[in-house]
């Protein structure tokens, strides 16, 4: 058992912004979102509902083997381990939250909780996989599995956010926004309420979740900077509103795309149209 721990922790040369691995992800999620956009008339809400739960499950794999990952630490000398759970990587953080959620989902199918569900992941979600595929920051490592895990979960709420809104699974308004608040809301006083009673309860270590504790800095770009220079109450509003703001972008885009999709395929109806009677 030692041993198979040793070889998850497998090593490489901590990955770069835009060097190779990284873009390499990037060409990834972006092929997979042109098939999505290809095949979209042909994707069943059926199998939007499978593609949701299986996500959710690889998920939980992932961060099974990242919580093993992150508690263990291996002794080349006499070949041990030792366990001390790392609290800080508790998985309930923003990006934490698809892999809870797209479970649900897949589970739920149908209904207002599911359109609750579907939005958040669609809107919020997607723009949390956006920011840090794009902006990874501090998220690679020096070990090949978290590498991985941390590519391929941030890729997959970017790609599954995107299935949603290209199947129509969601409505492209914007009171699917609303509907994602709500789930939204619940997510950030689950967190809040945590960090708070770790505070007063909880053991050594750091417990940030969702990076709003009172009692920890901020970490997020931008956000920490706010943090230290304002009231916690003030940083509070500011991360709420900030996140519906970016929320309400995602589905402005999605339907701005959605109208010039619609003016491209009238224009060529109408050319269509004149070279017939020609």
């Amino acid at each position: 058992m030692n041993e198979f721990l040793h070889w998850l922790e497998g090593t490489m040369a901590t990955p770069t912004w835009f060097g190779w691995y990284h873009i390499m992800w990037l060409v990834i999620m972006v092929a997979v979102c042109v098939l999505v956009y290809i095949f979209r008339n042909k994707i069943s809400k059926k199998t939007v509902n499978i593609i949701l739960l299986t996500t959710g499950i690889v998920l939980v794999i992932f961060e099974i083997y990242k919580q093993v990952i992150y508690s263990f630490d291996y002794h080349g000398v006499d070949q041990s381990a030792t366990w001390s759970y790392r609290w800080w990587a508790f998985p309930f953080q923003f990006c934490s939250t698809p892999m809870y959620l797209m479970i649900l989902a897949g589970v739920l199918r149908k209904g207002k909780v599911y359109d609750c569900l579907t939005g958040y992941l669609a809107t919020y979600a997607l723009f949390a996989g956006l920011a840090v595929m794009v902006y990874p920051g501090g998220v690679f490592t020096s070990e090949i599995g978290i590498n991985i895990q941390t590519m391929f979960w941030h890729s997959s709420m970017f790609m599954i956010g995107f299935l949603l809104l290209a199947t129509r699974t969601v409505e492209l308004k914007f009171k699917t926004v609303l509907k994602a608040t709500i789930v939204f809301a619940i997510m950030v006083t689950l967190a809040l309420v945590m960090d708070i009673l770790w505070h007063f309860y909880g053991t050594e270590g750091t417990f940030n979740m969702f990076y709003i504790s009172p009692y920890y800095p901020c970490t997020l770009p931008l956000l920490e900077i706010i943090y230290a220079n304002t009231p916690y109450v003030v940083f509070l509003l500011i991360y709420i509103i900030g996140f519906m703001l970016v929320a309400s972008f995602m589905m402005g885009f999605a339907k701005t795309f959605n109208l010039l999709e619609k003016h491209i395929a009238k224009r060529k109806a109408e050319k269509a149209k004149v070279e017939n009677k020609n």
